[in-house]
């Protein structure tokens, strides 16, 4: 697959957003970390109060990135803008209908750790990473971006109790895509995508057959 654009029109759209936008970013990371306190506090049905702060961030992730700045060098980005907002849109909707659902650290060991991993590696990691490989802000993909949104979104999602595939699926597709693009493009720490997905389709059918056998 030949990209329509090379690396260094690739870095200059991180170097522009995150120029424009700074300290965004640094709410965004806020956030997170938010959405991380709710879990560990064990705060009961706080799956309304997560589900939209995920929603605000692929939302963001949609318009302000794809649609926005991506879309100066890749006209694709219109069509990965729009999986983005119907990804926000997904939130939402789970939002308002499971108002008593929970993400919780209350899960099997194996989705404990790994949503753990994913989380420590899309918000410390995957920077480190980026630096160690010469991607230093402002030419570096911050947290709000597409590919370390995804890794912590598949993390938070393995503590979800009603973890279901139209949940993480577009997710899953982002991942494919992003790490394709990312090989060519040297943004090795993208690599953090296939793998979370992998792990999360791992996680959700084991979830399944321990229900079944239950």
């Amino acid at each position: 697959m030949q990209l329509p654009f090379t690396q260094e029109q690739f870095l200059h759209v991180f170097e522009l957003y995150n120029l424009s936008l700074w300290p965004v970013q640094a709410a965004l990371n806020l956030i997170a970390l938010a959405i991380c306190a709710l879990i560990l506090a064990g705060v009961r049905k706080n799956g309304v109060y997560i589900s939209v702060m995920l929603s605000f961030l692929w939302l963001w992730t949609g318009t302000v990135y794809h649609i926005i700045f991506f879309t100066s060098i890749n006209g694709a980005a219109y069509v990965f803008g729009g999986l983005f907002l119907l990804q926000a849109l997904i939130f939402l909707i789970q939002a308002i209908r499971e108002k008593e659902a929970s993400y919780s650290a209350g899960q099997s060991s194996f989705r404990l750790f790994t949503g753990a991993f994913m989380i420590v590696y899309a918000l410390i990691i995957y920077p480190l990473l980026g630096s160690l490989a010469g991607h230093s802000f402002p030419r570096n993909p911050t947290f709000g971006l597409p590919c370390p949104t995804t890794i912590f979104t598949l993390g938070i999602l393995l503590y979800y109790q009603k973890l279901t595939v139209k949940l993480f699926l577009i997710p899953v597709i982002w991942s494919a895509i992003g790490f394709t693009a990312a090989l060519k493009l040297g943004i090795y720490e993208d690599t953090g995508l296939i793998i979370s997905a992998l792990l999360v389709i791992t996680a959700f059918y084991l979830s399944r057959r321990a229900s079944a056998q239950g």
